[in-house]
C-alpha cells in the first residue's frame, strides 16, 4: 500500500513527494554510542529507539499540533516507554522495528492532519 493511501491527510498538505516513511519520520536505532549527543539524552538500555518528526511534517500539524502528539504518545500504551525531551525527537522503547515505530507514531500523526 502506498503511503499517500496509509497518510492522506497528511500527505494531501506536504507539497514535496514523500517516497517512503523517512520522509515524514525518521526511527533509528540507540545503540551505545558514546561521541553521539543523543546518548547523553537517550540511554540505549531505556530507549531502545530514536523518532524523529521531520519538518514537512511539523510543519503541516504545527507547533499544537506536536504538542497533542507528545500527549497523545505519552499518554498511550503504543510504546513500551516513551521520552520526548525536544519537540520533534523521541526516545521510545519498543519490541517493533524502525517501521513499526513509524508507522505507529503516523497513525497519530494522521489523526491530527486530518483536523
Amino acid at each position: 500500500m502506498k503511503i499517500a493511501e496509509l497518510y492522506p491527510n497528511l500527505i494531501a498538505k506536504i507539497d514535496e513527494p514523500v517516497e517512503e516513511i523517512r520522509d515524514l519520520v525518521v526511527v533509528d536505532e540507540n545503540y551505545d554510542d558514546v561521541d553521539s549527543d543523543e546518548f547523553d539524552i537517550f540511554d540505549p538500555e531505556e530507549y531502545n529507539f530514536i523518532a524523529y518528526v521531520t519538518e514537512r511534517v511539523q510543519d503541516v500539524i504545527g507547533e499544537e499540533g506536536m504538542q497533542r502528539l507528545i500527549q497523545k504518545l505519552e499518554n498511550s500504551a503504543v510504546f513500551e516507554d516513551f521520552y520526548a525531551p525536544e519537540i520533534d525527537m523521541y526516545g521510545v522503547k519498543s519490541e517493533g522495528d524502525e517501521t513499526d515505530i513509524a508507522k505507529k507514531i503516523l497513525a497519530l500523526i494522521e489523526e491530527e492532519a486530518a483536523c
